[in-house]
């Protein structure tokens, strides 16, 4: 079915056109990866990253801040890390016997946080304001972040020895969460091809961003001309709450996932060349925005329940309203 575009795409098709060549480039096989960043990277919100140790987590994050020309900081997250570590920490200028603030990692404009279960509660929590509403409050003072803020925090999700699981309230800060798989036979043989001929893709610097950060926000502007219809609207909204109201789940979707899916479904629907959101929008994104916001019960558990299967249920069994 063929129909007239209400928003000229032809400039932003041709941006990301160019931006995932350039991911690509360094990044093999990890394509729907980076289709599900650059969503969240249009929905303005942080994402959180889990996968075995060397399928590219780290690497995905450095090249994606390299395009789109931000600054860039990573913070290690490790058991002993303390929250002033994080956000900062009060200095001692001793021809003032003042106290100035020195700011910590996260104030930056792209920030990848490591290993995030790695450190204490305490020092997970540092990340709390920060994320949702991105900025800094020490000793009493409020220090704003930038207008562009992305945390995208990794995790291993097999190593369990050492670790602190996030609270859901920390989990519910992240817009998204991607499971990083390991790439096919094809796609590895490419990455070893490049490691013969002596080519260190972690070492690769490009020499001008793809998108500017100008460029960045106009993109994002669109958002609100993508056209959503009410039926699509209330189907969203019915699939979050029966989150809340299956017998399987202990803690279900808030309002925050809600918006969460909106904003994601609107940016799926550009990136694909559309200015309105179609039900596969929703179909695709919706198991990366409920499954880390939804805790099964104990009984769903033991008989073997797990929380994907329980959002691919949901969203089978809910029906559009025409």
């Amino acid at each position: 079915m063929e129909y007239s575009s209400r928003i000229d795409l032809t400039e932003f098709n041709s941006k990301i056109a160019e931006l995932k060549f350039a991911v690509n480039s360094i990044v093999k096989g990890q394509d729907e990866v980076l289709e599900l960043l650059l969503t969240a990277l249009l929905a303005d919100g942080h994402v959180l990253l889990e996968g075995v140790p060397g399928v590219a987590k780290t690497l995905m994050a450095k090249t994606l801040s390299q395009l789109i020309g931000v600054d860039f900081k990573r913070l290690q997250f490790t058991p002993d890390l303390m929250p002033t570590d994080v956000v900062g920490t009060s200095i001692l200028n001793t021809q003032t016997q003042e106290f100035t603030f020195r700011k910590g990692p996260v104030f930056t404009q792209f920030l990848l946080v490591d290993e995030i279960n790695r450190a204490p509660a305490k020092t997970q929590a540092a990340l709390f304001e920060c994320m949702e509403e991105r900025q800094v409050t020490f000793d009493g003072k409020t220090y704003a972040l930038p207008d562009f803020y992305m945390v995208m925090a990794t995790q291993n999700p097999i190593d369990q020895e050492g670790t602190y699981r996030l609270p859901e309230a920390q989990m519910d800060r992240f817009l998204m969460k991607i499971t990083v798989g390991y790439p096919s036979v094809e796609s590895e043989l490419k990455i070893l091809q490049e490691y013969h001929q002596g080519n260190n893709l972690h070492e690769v610097k490009f020499d001008k961003p793809v998108i500017t950060l100008d460029e960045l926000k106009q993109m994002r502007s669109m958002l609100t001309q993508v056209v959503v219809d009410d039926s699509l609207m209330k189907y969203l909204c019915n699939i979050v709450a029966a989150t809340r109201d299956s017998t399987y789940t202990w803690i279900g979707g808030s309002p925050r996932a809600s918006i969460a899916l909106l904003q994601t479904a609107k940016a799926h629907a550009i990136l694909s060349g559309r200015d309105f959101v179609t039900p596969d929008d929703i179909h695709f994104l919706a198991p990366y925005i409920l499954a880390h916001r939804v805790t099964l019960t104990a009984e769903a558990e033991l008989n073997g329940m797990t929380i994907t299967q329980l959002v691919k249920q949901i969203i089978d069994s809910v029906a559009i309203d025409n």
